[in-house]
């Protein structure tokens, strides 16, 4: 009964995982018929990858039974038969069947051929003589005949050589003896191989594997193979190498199509796998979201937005596209291969204050962000020292202090007191109980606040900074009147005013007063 054992190992490069890997019976001579009489040696050959205390015991059968164990790895033969062979623990080999001939003329042929070996035939006569002529033919057919050797050599075989051969010999012009017929298959030394490619649907933007699936012949796992990927229509991916896999990373949709791979032994043999298609997979964007820079949509007037749109998942080349809800309008698009795009308002305005959103499409769906809105914010401070946004109150300030300086001009007059060189810096004051002249009874003084005008931008010298406007208002029946009262109002006396001018030296917040007062021009541009 045979020893069944079975053993998990890594087969060779470019083979599958199998099992260990059988013995393999060589035959010293190879031949696999001999006359009766003569000893075939058997070689009961292991996978180096067995442990070597489990290949000092070796079981031999023929047939069926079991001829019995040998401390060596080798057995003489000299029966006909079918002999095999088996170690602890491994599988058992493939069968050897030896013919021993009582004929006159035998065919010897290797127990294994395969392709790209030397098919070597040997036509052997029983008796000493030496044949004088040799033909042999192949299915019937003589293809040689020679009277130099007796041997026939058949290069580089093929599985086109394999059949039925047979030879004839001659002893001078009488004596014809005919061989036996030996049935020859050229074997493959691999077989195809097959492209496998991990994982089957690979996604866009990550990595797959090609490998190149063979399995050499158990008698000749010592040979070496090389390998090499193409791409159908695509030209070559690899070099020819003793790698059996390949990889390709950062794959794309275009990458999509149909692969092969091909094996070569150093024996000019060489094969290629069938095709197989490749489709890489894409995922849908998601995710999308819409910031700014500054954040959260406050932006400065006069200086950049910049609007961000960005997608949490999706894989290969993205077109962001940037669109104002309120308006409807589409800022801008842009295709990249990054998750993430930017989109830039070098300078804005109050224009831009609204609502905007963005989109990412990467050919599997449109994906859209929230709605955000954009604030615009302060004013951009020009040359001069007033800001673009702060002109309508510029306007007031300078109409404001125009009208007190006529005002406060045409009350001076009419008190008699209208010189030019009167440029007292401070309100009159009067005694206690007194009321001064011309203020109506309860008046009080109603400073007006100082309006700055230059921020914390430098000023040259020169600059209007800011300015100080004073009513100085009569009330009815003691009570004062409100800031802010109308120019014209009848009780209003005087009108203080000064400004404030930076002086060459002076820091930011020193500034000078200068008194308005004496401006004739001013006297009819607003009546009283």
């Amino acid at each position: 009964m045979l020893l069944w054992a079975s053993l998990l190992v890594l087969a060779p490069a470019g083979g599958q995982p199998e099992a260990a890997s059988k013995p393999v019976i060589s035959l010293h001579p190879p031949w696999t018929v001999v006359f009766i009489g003569e000893t075939v040696t058997l070689t009961c050959n292991v996978s180096h990858f067995l442990e070597p205390e489990k290949r000092r015991r070796f079981f031999w059968f023929l047939g069926r039974r079991k001829l019995g164990e040998t401390p060596g790895s080798t057995l003489p033969a000299r029966d006909s038969g079918a002999y095999g062979c088996q170690t602890q623990d491994s599988l058992p080999s493939d069968y050897v069947r030896l013919t021993f001939s009582s004929g006159l003329l035998i065919l010897q042929a290797p127990h294994a051929v395969f392709e790209g070996d030397t098919l070597v035939l040997r036509c052997r006569v029983k008796r000493r003589e030496t044949l004088t002529t040799v033909k042999y033919s192949w299915n019937e057919k003589v293809i040689s005949t020679s009277s130099q050797s007796q041997d026939l050599l058949i290069p580089h075989a093929s599985a086109n050589n394999s059949g039925s051969y047979r030879c004839t010999g001659y002893l001078g012009k009488n004596n014809i003896f005919r061989s036996n017929s030996k049935i020859v298959r050229i074997q493959e030394l691999f077989p195809q191989p097959r492209l496998k490619v991990t994982p089957s649907q690979p996604t866009e933007g990550g990595s797959m594997n090609l490998s190149c699936e063979t399995q050499r012949a158990p008698e000749r796992r010592d040979t070496v193979l090389h390998f090499i990927f193409f791409r159908e229509h695509g030209g070559m991916l690899s070099d020819w190498s003793r790698s059996p896999e390949l990889q390709i990373t950062d794959i794309r949709r275009q990458d999509s199509g149909w692969y092969r791979c091909g094996v070569a032994a150093a024996q000019d043999i060489q094969k290629h796998s069938l095709p197989l298609q490749v489709s890489v997979q894409g995922v849908p964007v998601s995710g999308v979201l819409l910031e700014t820079q500054p954040p959260e949509g406050l932006a400065l007037a006069g200086k950049p937005l910049v609007l961000v749109c960005s997608a949490a998942a999706g894989t290969g080349d993205t077109t962001f596209s940037w669109h104002r809800e309120d308006t409807g309008q589409s800022l801008g698009r842009e295709r990249r291969r990054s998750r993430t795009a930017r989109l830039e308002i070098p300078a804005v305005g109050g224009s831009h204050a609204g609502a905007y959103f963005c989109t990412a499409d990467n050919g599997h769906g449109l994906a859209r962000s929230a709605v955000l809105n954009v604030t615009v914010t302060g004013t951009p401070r020009d040359r001069s020292g007033l800001t673009a946004s702060g002109a309508a109150g510029g306007l007031l300030s300078i109409l404001l202090l125009a009208a007190g300086l006529l005002i406060y001009h045409r009350h001076q007059r009419k008190s008699g007191d209208g010189s030019p060189g009167d440029t007292a810096r401070s309100p009159p004051t009067t005694g206690p109980g007194e009321a001064p002249h011309g203020r109506c009874q309860g008046q009080k003084d109603s400073p007006v606040e100082l309006q700055y005008l230059h921020g914390n931008e430098s000023v040259r010298e020169g600059d209007l900074v800011y300015s100080e406007i004073q009513v100085i208002q009569l009330g009815h029946e003691g009570e004062a009147r409100a800031p802010g009262a109308s120019l014209e109002d009848k009780c209003a006396a005087v009108v203080y005013s000064s400004v404030k001018t930076q002086v060459q030296g002076d820091s930011a917040r020193e500034v000078r007063s200068q008194d308005e007062d004496a401006t004739d021009g001013y006297e009819n541009v607003l009546p009283v």
